[in-house]
């Protein structure tokens, strides 16, 4: 992203440390706030909940637009902070892990949008809980590690292709937006980082298949990227399994495609449930 200004929010970080087991860094460049708020477009009357509100920079913006939001955070300081700083009226907070956060709840009455600066040390996993919930979810927007942006968004071939690439695009249109550097957060991380957006693929868009079954059959794959598929998959498919279903078995992880990975999950045995029934 080419910005043409910088400017620190006035929240800046005074009064708090942050915690690296929280993995705590505080976005304070306000072009790079607009930005983000611009990507997600609020509107008033929309359900939007913040993950890691920290310091509130990203808050503000965001209750200005919607006139009231949920947040999901953990550091009781900075909980303490954001009740100081907004009444109940305007941000409902929900105090705890989001990794164990129902966000079906908050969805009753339409769906949810999603949004945050996510803590880049469980970034992953909090991607897979949150995926669990992507039938009540309109869109998410998403600051992560640059890496991880990379992953979600690889194709097959990449050596950025993975797991997270597969199981992501399974369920979401996924899209990276634009770079942040480290710069723009108090204290500065080692790594860059960049947003993404994710919109839930609709039903009859989600593959026709157990998504169990997908995960399987994605997971061991990856689990040993290097050797080839007839090595890896061995313990689920036979060499004539694989070329039935047009999969070289001398062929790496990386060099299936989705549909691909599809396939294979369809013949998975003892897993017969729908993608979209789970």
């Amino acid at each position: 992203m080419r910005k043409t200004s910088f400017f620190r929010v006035s929240s800046a970080t005074a009064g708090h440390a942050p915690r690296k087991r929280f993995g705590q860094n505080f976005l304070v460049d306000g072009a790079v706030i607009a930005a983000i708020v611009h990507a997600i477009d609020p509107r008033p009357g929309e359900t939007l909940v913040e993950i890691g509100p920290g310091l509130g920079a990203l808050t503000q913006p965001l209750l200005e637009r919607l006139g009231a939001l949920h947040v999901v955070e953990i550091d009781r300081d900075l909980i303490a902070r954001l009740r100081a700083r907004f009444t109940p009226e305007q941000v409902t907070i929900h105090a705890g892990d989001a990794l164990a956060f129902d966000f079906a709840a908050l969805a009753i009455h339409a769906p949810l949008r999603v949004a945050g600066n996510l803590p880049y040390n469980i970034s992953t996993p909090l991607l897979f809980h949150l995926a669990r919930f992507a039938d009540r979810v309109r869109d998410m927007h998403f600051m992560l590690q640059k890496e991880v942006v990379e992953r979600i968004c690889a194709e097959a071939g990449s050596t950025a292709y993975g797991r997270l690439s597969v199981m992501l695009q399974s369920r979401f249109y996924v899209e990276a937006l634009f770079d942040v550097s480290p710069e723009s957060f108090d204290p500065p991380p080692k790594v860059r980082s960049a947003i993404v957006r994710l919109i839930p693929k609709p039903c009859a868009a989600l593959p026709d298949v157990s998504a169990a079954a997908l995960s399987t059959v994605v997971s061991i794959a990856f689990s040993q990227r290097r050797k080839m598929l007839r090595n890896t998959l061995k313990s689920l498919f036979t060499e004539a399994d694989l070329a039935a279903q047009k999969i070289d078995p001398a062929a790496r992880a990386e060099a299936l495609t989705l549909d691909d990975f599809v396939r294979l999950a369809k013949i998975l045995p003892g897993i017969k449930a729908n993608y979209g029934s789970e």
